[in-house]
């Protein structure tokens, strides 16, 4: 707690000063958290002192809220690239982001509980900077951060906001910005001492060398065979913990073929809706979907499907979600592998079945782009229409296909 108030102290964050009589100060509280790494072990404790933004004013202490963050698409795009032309992959951690934003508004702050000013108990912090916990704090820390790097060089992705690239002749360097992680990727070691410097002149920065865990993902490099994998094994064994599947049988598939779900399957009077309301569905199907979103384009299909019910699951629903846990429990060590096996281009696959879905009579449209080979883009969805023939779920699928790869 103290190393957090020297943090503020040392940027600047408040200063205190006597309320006026319409001063409506935000309340604040801490959280703490247990840092952990990629096997699970204690990295650090963690004390932070966040505003109950909850209790803000809109139009009076903020305005504008959005911030934007790089997909998990163009993260994957990265580390595809990074495998093929054998980049260096480094990765850096800002210390206490959100304090570098700076406030358009006034806004003032209660005391931090525990560390209230001897003698100084009825004045309020007046915040000169955003801080965690504010509404429009990750939008102001995004705004601060895209000014400094694009007056070094860098120029913004047009289409992800939140990746830069910069050339310096025939060396070329890429900052991925995922809310405070900072994924670096250079092809000249000289050039990626030059920009940790530059972010460490301008922010309190952690260097955490080359990346091996980012976001959940575990990061596993061959250098002399030019192999990049990404395995989310960690997380995966945390989530059949958490649902007491440690110990299950393992399944060959995630859903068999035709397997069918519906409404018709969900609780129909109010001791079945009690009894699977005591279930953790929702919580299942979101800890998959973001294995689904991360690594594993095998569990697209499934998850996507899971996903409809979630406002009334039914036991048939509940059983398919553990059967994927049961296939989780057999591929867990299966790794998203890039690598440089075939030539650089960009290939997209897309397809659709015909009226899947049995309540709407919807279909399911799907595409997967390969670069050099290597899965780094995938989705599966039920589309937005009824078709009425497979030339036109399929066209409808080879739409959406077009979209992203554009």
């Amino acid at each position: 707690m103290v190393e957090e108030l020297e943090s503020m102290a040392n940027n600047n964050v408040w200063s205190l000063a006597k309320p006026s009589d319409n001063t409506k100060p935000v309340n604040c509280k801490w959280v703490f958290k247990t840092k952990r790494d990629a096997q699970g072990r204690i990295e650090r404790y963690k004390a932070r002192l966040v505003a109950k933004g909850f209790t803000q004013r809109e139009g009076v202490d903020y305005n504008d809220t959005f911030s934007p963050i790089s997909s998990k698409d163009s993260i994957q795009l990265i580390m595809a690239l990074t495998a093929y032309f054998d980049l260096e992959l480094h990765q850096m951690d800002v210390k206490t982001a959100f304090l570098n934003g700076e406030l358009d508004e006034e806004i003032f702050m209660s005391q931090p509980p525990g560390f209230v000013e001897r003698g100084k108990e009825d004045m309020v912090c007046k915040l000169n900077k955003s801080i965690y916990g504010l509404k429009q704090a990750s939008r102001q820390w995004f705004l601060k951060f895209d000014q400094v790097v694009t007056s070094q060089g860098f120029i913004e992705n047009k289409m992800d906001d939140c990746i830069y690239l910069k050339f310096k002749g025939s060396k070329f360097i890429f900052l991925v910005l995922y809310v405070d992680d900072i994924l670096i990727a250079s092809s000249d070691v000289q050039l990626l001492k030059e920009t940790k410097s530059m972010l460490s002149s301008n922010f309190e920065m952690k260097d955490l060398g080359e990346a091996h865990y980012v976001l959940g993902i575990e990061i596993v490099r061959d250098r002399r065979q030019k192999l990049l994998g990404l395995s989310q094994k960690g997380y995966i064994e945390r989530v059949l913990n958490r649902f007491n599947m440690e110990s299950c049988n393992k399944a060959d598939v995630p859903v068999n073929k035709g397997d069918m779900f519906s409404r018709d399957q969900c609780p129909k009077n109010e001791l079945e809706t009690k009894l699977m309301k005591m279930k953790p569905y929702a919580s299942l199907v979101g800890s998959l979907m973001y294995a689904n979103i991360c690594t594993r384009p095998d569990l697209a299909f499934i998850v996507g499907l899971l996903g409809r019910f979630q406002s009334n699951p039914g036991e048939a629903h509940w059983v398919a979600a553990k059967k994927v846990l049961r296939y989780l429990q057999k591929t867990k060590g299966f790794m998203l592998v890039y690598g440089h096996s075939d030539p650089l281009e960009l290939i997209g696959f897309t397809d659709s079945d015909l009226a899947g879905d049995v309540d709407e009579r919807k279909s399911t449209g799907g595409y997967i782009f390969k670069l050099s080979g290597c899965a780094v883009s995938w989705k599966s969805a039920k589309q937005t229409i009824v078709s009425t023939s497979t030339m036109e779920a399929k066209f409808v699928a080879c739409f959406e296909g077009m979209k992203q790869a554009v």
